[in-house]
């Protein structure tokens, strides 16, 4: 993907910013004709090259999430879909519950599926109680495990060009604001146009980088927001089923033992 992003933006930097119809006297060496922007980003040197390849990298994978948390999300929301899945356990209807998984879909009716199935599960058959609720805790917390990293994959690419990008077009300023400099020392009179032309270099790039950073972290907050969610709705039916499960066959949560101190102080009493 790499790869290709950068033979992609290559072709556009010097097909399409490059096309002499941008400059004056169809020459790219000359300065852009006026209101003809893709000429006036073409100025900005090859560093253009690795922002377009930035741009297309984020698309690509922004566009991927998209459809796979979508699809993970479910056909109706994670908290309805909770809400559903505990009203079902209520009412003791484990047939409607893997219904409404099936129906769903998605990484929590997943997680919800495998859950269920543990009820009739026959690797606990003939457990005991608290043996038997282990094994379906352990069958969630697996499924949700396998499940977390399908949601959260190709993310850091999205972070990374967020911060990235931001750098690469500060090093487009730092190079533009050189060549302007290296006009300024030219001796005799300055070179006008050498100097406007890194002047413009290093605002272009700094312009391209920071738009691209700005949708680079707005699209991973929003991601991240809705794994989040996902993962929420995971954790909430989870601890449904597993409440259910020792409700229906009132496990007993074992109390706490006495401490050392009071056993200390009963034998001190004793004697």
């Amino acid at each position: 993907m790499i790869v290709f992003s950068i033979i992609v933006a290559y072709f556009i930097y010097s097909q399409i910013l490059g096309n002499p119809d941008n400059f004056i006297d169809g020459d790219p060496n000359n300065q852009p004709k006026e209101g003809h922007y893709l000429g006036t980003i073409y100025k900005g040197g090859k560093i253009i090259i690795l922002q377009i390849s930035f741009m297309i990298i984020l698309m690509t994978y922004a566009i991927e999430r998209g459809f796979s948390l979508f699809k993970a999300k479910g056909k109706k929301s994670s908290k309805e879909f909770a809400e559903n899945i505990k009203q079902n356990l209520a009412a003791n209807s484990l047939d409607s519950a893997l219904e409404s998984c099936k129906t769903q879909k998605g990484a929590i009716a997943n997680v919800v599926y495998k859950g269920s199935n543990c009820y009739t599960s026959e690797n606990i058959q003939g457990l005991r109680p608290e043996e038997k609720a282990y094994q379906i805790k352990r069958d969630l917390e697996e499924a949700t495990t396998l499940e977390v990293p399908d949601l959260e994959k190709n993310m850091i690419i999205i972070s990374t060009i967020a911060s990235v990008a931001t750098l690469v077009g500060l090093l487009g300023t730092v190079t533009g604001m050189i060549q302007a400099f290296s006009a300024l020392a030219i001796a005799g009179t300055p070179d006008a146009v050498g100097l406007a032309g890194g002047i413009s270099q290093a605002l272009i790039t700094t312009a391209l980088g920071i738009s691209t950073s700005a949708v680079a972290i707005v699209i991973y907050n929003f991601y991240t927001t809705m794994i989040d969610n996902i993962t929420y709705g995971m954790d909430e039916t989870n601890y449904a089923i597993l409440n259910h499960y020792k409700q229906s066959v009132q496990i007993s949560e074992p109390e706490p033992k006495a401490s050392l101190t009071s056993e200390t102080e009963e034998k001190e009493g004793d004697v």
